[in-house]
């Protein structure tokens, strides 16, 4: 087995161990001589509907192209308005903004609470907005059934991106299924990673159809159907795209989706730890606690300073000690792409500019766990 990691690194922000069997399972693939989309990647939505319980799911080459075919196939067009957070990777809002319609920026609940507030929402929501687009922050649930009843009660879709809350739940229901749609990404630092690779499930065999068109140029066969003898030709009947995933990353996906509830437990394991040893650090406050009767994915572990702290001088402390932290995210409505849409969100800001994101993945040991919040207590003294 094989974990990659910078070598300076006492403590990576992720890491990802690469199984003899996933190593196998993608030989495989290229010793087969397909390596384009074909069977593999129908046996792995399959696999992935199952797990999330999701009637549909389609697989593409990435989360934003994920994102970008749900907001085709949801029909939105220039004059559309979509609310979502502004505390998320900039793909959410530019997988609404490929379509021509707008992203409108909400503000999140609060800074141990890092999630869209649907207060927000409400106070956003006009005649043009189409669609709520809710992201489960680190793979916490959130607000998300409030956020279901808003979209309810004005009409409006509900798009799910998932990218962070695979193996998420509210009770038995997996998060990216409350609402028309939701996107899943396999990212290299994602739970379940291939690398680049995504997923959009639904509800409606209709919608995957659709959605299934729009990944390959509009085109009514593909490749695969052709090679087997299937079809010998075909048409074009609306604008797609190239998102197609290739085999291999679907056979690693496969491979990695039987550990992924044991992964996830594991890290369940280590936000208990890091919020044990946290309690004895003052000036640093541990967010997105778990709760509610949900299952958490523990995808990302944050925590925000007191007011008055160097952010970055505390993450130069840390850096210095061997571990490595992040920031998710910048917020989308301070990119010069998006000035046009410039709001007020102060908790958002707030959050942006006194959080720091802490290593998290499955392997990571107890002693780094130590390591990590010993470095934290020393940086913030």
């Amino acid at each position: 087995m094989a974990s990659v990691a910078p070598p300076r690194w006492r403590v990576p922000l992720a890491d990802v161990v690469v199984s003899d069997a996933d190593i196998a399972a993608v030989a495989d693939v290229y010793r087969s001589g397909w390596l384009s989309q074909g069977p593999l990647a129908k046996e792995f939505e399959a696999a992935f509907a199952a797990y999330t319980g999701a009637p549909c799911a389609v697989a593409v080459t990435n989360c934003t192209a994920a994102l970008h075919l749900m907001a085709m196939a949801a029909g939105l067009a220039p004059g559309d308005e979509v609310i979502m957070p502004s505390l998320t990777f900039v793909a959410t809002a530019n997988a609404v903004a490929y379509t021509g319609a707008t992203p409108v920026f909400a503000d999140i609940a609060g800074l141990a609470e890092p999630w869209m507030d649907p207060d927000s929402v409400r106070a956003r929501i006009t005649p043009r907005t189409k669609a709520i687009m809710s992201m489960p922050y680190g793979g916490h649930p959130g607000e998300t059934l409030a956020l279901a009843e808003l979209a309810e009660e004005h009409g409006l879709l509900l798009l799910e991106d998932a990218a962070h809350a695979l193996g998420s739940r509210i009770g038995a229901r997996h998060l990216g299924t409350f609402g028309w749609a939701g996107a899943y990404s396999f990212f290299s630092n994602k739970n379940l990673t291939v690398g680049e690779g995504g997923m959009v499930v639904c509800p409606d065999e209709d919608v995957a159809a659709r959605l299934r068109l729009l990944r390959s140029h509009g085109m009514t066969t593909l490749s695969w159907d052709r090679h087997r003898g299937h079809a010998t030709g075909y048409d074009v009947v609306t604008r797609g795209h190239n998102f197609r995933i290739d085999e291999a990353r679907c056979a690693l996906g496969l491979s990695r989706l039987g550990r992924l509830e044991h992964e996830n437990g594991l890290r369940a394991v280590l936000d208990r730890d890091y919020r044990e040893r946290l309690r004895e650090v003052p000036q640093v406050e541990a967010t997105l606690a778990p709760g509610g009767g949900g299952t958490l994915a523990h995808h990302l572990f944050t925590v925000v300073l007191a007011e008055g702290i160097d952010r970055d001088a505390t993450r130069r402390a840390l850096a210095e000690q061997g571990v490595q932290t992040s920031v998710h995210y910048p917020p989308a409505h301070r990119f010069q792409i998006f000035a046009d849409a410039a709001t007020h969100l102060p908790v958002t800001d707030a959050y942006a500019a006194r959080a720091i994101t802490l290593p998290m993945y499955a392997h990571m040991t107890e002693e780094q766990v130590e390591i990590v919040t010993s470095a934290l207590a020393g940086a913030v003294a």
